[in-house]
């Protein structure tokens, strides 16, 4: 038996899908790997690896996901500035890696990742961590310039953020023979 879905969630649900077809297939990639590694969803070393440069980024990037739970059990109730220090030190190294992978290559690929890595709670905080990891001068100054250029001023300065959950999570796809499906 099929579970209804109220109109406006299935609408969300398209939109979500809309925005990841709009992603570069090296983005949609990349956000499939960093879910599977990031939720534990599949062995991303034997689904994602190509060669040895890149079976070496994704165990680099399983180590620094290794520091998710931490930043979703650290993850501020309010804006109080004591809370800010523990929870976004290791947001801000996370995503300066993610950022420095040259596949995000916006602000609205980040967000799209980083609400489903860490939850629709984590909104208010991303384009502030987003701007600081944009910023790093680990980063080669092209790549700040157009990451720093992608946030809208709508985006950096917004006074409020929705707290649905994300709908749509991105999975691999294996391809299927169009001629072994039934007529």
């Amino acid at each position: 038996m099929a579970s209804k879905m109220k109109p406006a969630e299935g609408a969300m649900t398209l939109a979500e899908m809309k925005e990841f077809a709009g992603f570069s297939a090296a983005t949609q990639r990349y956000i499939r790997r960093a879910l599977d590694i990031g939720l534990d969803r599949e062995d991303a070393l034997a689904r994602w690896s190509r060669d040895v440069v890149e079976a070496a980024s994704i165990r680099a990037q399983a180590r620094m996901y290794d520091r998710l739970p931490e930043v979703r059990a650290l993850l501020p109730d309010d804006s109080g500035l004591e809370a800010i220090e523990p929870f976004m030190a290791p947001l801000i190294t996370v995503s300066a890696f993610d950022l420095g992978q040259g596949r995000l290559p916006t602000f609205s690929a980040y967000r799209f990742l980083y609400e489903r890595l860490i939850g629709a709670e984590v909104r208010p905080w991303l384009p502030a961590a987003f701007c600081a990891a944009s910023a790093l001068p680990t980063l080669h100054p092209d790549l700040r310039r157009k990451l720093l250029q992608s946030i809208s001023e709508a985006a950096a300065t917004a006074s409020g953020w929705s707290t649905r959950k994300p709908a749509f999570f991105p999975y691999w796809v294996e391809k299927v023979d169009a001629a072994a499906l039934p007529n």
